[in-house]
């Protein structure tokens, strides 16, 4: 099983000053700053997905990409850019979520087909347009009519990007992309698309469906997939379901989840390989816009929040696994939350997670650097060095389930 990450621009800079939250004055964002693959001892992933949208932006927006940054990737390539060891492969793909409510893609396969040779991927995902619906009883005729056209585009598509690969001689390895509404509409997607000539297939839209919906799909799919046919999840992050995936064609997916929920999640903010736990809010009184506000408003004192967040850093710097110094950081906590005027308190799970201490047994090289900080929510040089640190206990997962599945089995 591999695991693939997609980009959106997301660096820590090395030579950050923790002690005082700021940059160096010389520091130059792509050039100095550092993806995961570089700042941990191993790459967490084994692929690196990059979307057009985020590149080139979309009709909902613009990407990810400043103008310079994206020349440049168009300049250099993938691997070069984004400093990939060669054991990293790199797909494209369009980033179908950013025109979902578009009739249709509002980009062509001859498009997206430049966006791949020029960035240089190994492989590129074929033109799609999401379907958010299911109906697992639904046949392919009796099914909202928008999500029978989705699939019909979908397959022209395909189709089409198929046959552009081959009469341009690509050497982009065609990946088709299959939607669908229900176990009888994927497999038939998988099978049209096995019929156009792949043996690659990514199944979309499915992240919002139940794991056992999911395997649903995958079962009917199994009957018309060739043993030599390869299944991709988009977006999709499973992992107690994994083995079950892998024993049904699915051989590497993509998610963003486990970094996201870094910073993004209410709770699950720090993974361990048997749980997670809630990152300790200390908001950056001069960083924070709900802060600012508040002090802004009269609501919150800048003198006392000031003293509130230094007070609870320098009680978390001085942690040292005793139940005093514990103690001392749970008040410095409540403290801040009670200055804030927060509407919620996290001391419960706070207590557990400074008990648990579980930065003091990750070997990772970030929790063996950085120590609490990592722990600490608190702006994007933590907060992301957080989710590089959980996507390396996906990877442990990921290879966990790898070993599994390349031992013997005895009956």
């Amino acid at each position: 099983m591999k695991f693939y990450f997609p980009d959106s621009q997301d660096l820590v800079s090395p030579t950050y000053d923790f002690e005082h939250d700021e940059y160096p004055p010389t520091r130059v964002r792509q050039r100095d700053d550092r993806y995961a693959h570089e700042v941990l001892d191993s790459s967490p992933y084994h692929g690196f997905l990059v979307s057009k949208a985020i590149v080139d932006g979309s009709v909902s927006g613009s990407g990810k990409y400043t103008s310079s940054q994206r020349a440049r990737l168009y300049r250099m390539g993938a691997r070069r850019f984004f400093r990939l060891p060669d054991e990293i492969a790199t797909l494209g793909d369009n980033g179908a979520f950013n025109y979902v409510a578009e009739e249709v893609p509002p980009v062509t396969v001859d498009d997206t087909l430049d966006f791949y040779e020029e960035c240089g991927f190994d492989a590129g995902v074929s033109v799609d347009h999401i379907i958010f619906g299911y109906d697992g009883t639904a046949g392919l005729d009796n099914a909202d009519p928008a999500w029978i056209r989705r699939r019909e585009l979908t397959l022209e598509l395909a189709a089409d990007f198929r046959r552009r690969v081959e009469e341009r001689g690509s050497r982009i390895e065609p990946v088709g992309a299959a939607q669908g509404w229900s176990p009888a509409s994927y497999a038939d997607s998988v099978a049209r698309l096995q019929e156009f000539g792949y043996t690659r297939v990514a199944l979309g839209g499915m992240v919002p469906l139940r794991t056992k919906d999911v395997l649903s799909c995958l079962h009917e799919i199994d009957k018309v997939r060739h043993p030599s046919t390869e299944l991709h999840l988009l977006g999709l992050t499973r992992v107690d379901a994994m083995d079950e995936f892998s024993q049904l064609g699915v051989t590497s997916f993509d998610s963003t989840s486990p970094f996201r929920q870094a910073f993004m999640d209410d709770r699950n903010n720090f993974h361990t390989p048997n749980g997670a736990y809630v990152a300790l809010r200390v908001p950056q009184v001069d960083g924070n816009p709900t802060l600012r506000r508040a002090i802004l408003a009269g609501t919150v004192s800048q003198q006392d929040a000031i003293a509130a967040e230094r007070r609870t850093l320098r009680a978390l710097r001085a942690l040292d696994g005793s139940r005093v110094g514990i103690d001392d950081a749970l008040d410095a906590l409540g403290h801040y939350e009670t200055v804030m005027g927060a509407k919620k308190s996290y001391l419960p799970a706070y207590e557990q997670t400074l008990v648990a201490a579980p930065w003091a047994d990750c070997r990772c090289s970030l929790c063996r650097e950085h120590g609490v900080e990592i722990a600490i929510f608190r702006g994007t040089e933590r907060n992301k060095r957080r989710g590089f640190h959980n996507l390396t206990v996906l990877a442990s997962k990921v290879s966990a389930l790898t070993d599994r599945s390349s031992s013997p089995t005895y009956v």
